[in-house]
């Protein structure tokens, strides 16, 4: 399993009404470091060739976070079955743990015609070392 992970410091426009980070920003932050995991590892031939579109998102809340935390994102691929790869992220506070936990259905489609298409090995290699 290939993890990616990143620290970010909450900053005044993540917050929302109440002082503690927006759920949008969560989203936001679950976006981006899936993209940026994707970036990191594929190489430019397959990125060229296929994109990904998000077929779901199941969200937990569990802890709020607060102006000027430090938090931990972190992500990996737990699954992929057809056309469809599942990611989990997990955004944790160094005191007081897990605050969000996010599995994504995401769906490989063909660069140029947009339509899904089944996960090649050299994809599943990249982010789960499955090769079958």
């Amino acid at each position: 399993m290939e993890y990616h992970q990143k620290t970010i410091r909450v900053k005044q426009d993540d917050l929302d009404d109440l002082q503690h980070v927006n759920n949008v920003r969560y989203l936001e932050w679950i976006q981006d470091i899936s993209k940026e995991h994707w970036m990191l590892k594929a190489p430019e031939s397959i990125k060229k060739e296929f994109v990904w579109v998000v077929l779901s998102h199941h969200i937990v809340y569990r802890k709020a976070a607060f102006l000027g935390e430090e938090l931990l994102i972190k992500t990996h691929v737990a699954q992929n079955s057809g056309v469809t790869s599942k990611r989990i992220v997990e955004i944790t506070h160094p005191e007081r743990g897990l605050l969000v936990r996010s599995e994504t259905d995401w769906c490989l489609l063909n660069g140029s015609t947009l339509k899904p298409m089944r996960i090649p090995n050299s994809i599943k290699s990249l982010f789960t070392g499955e090769n079958k």
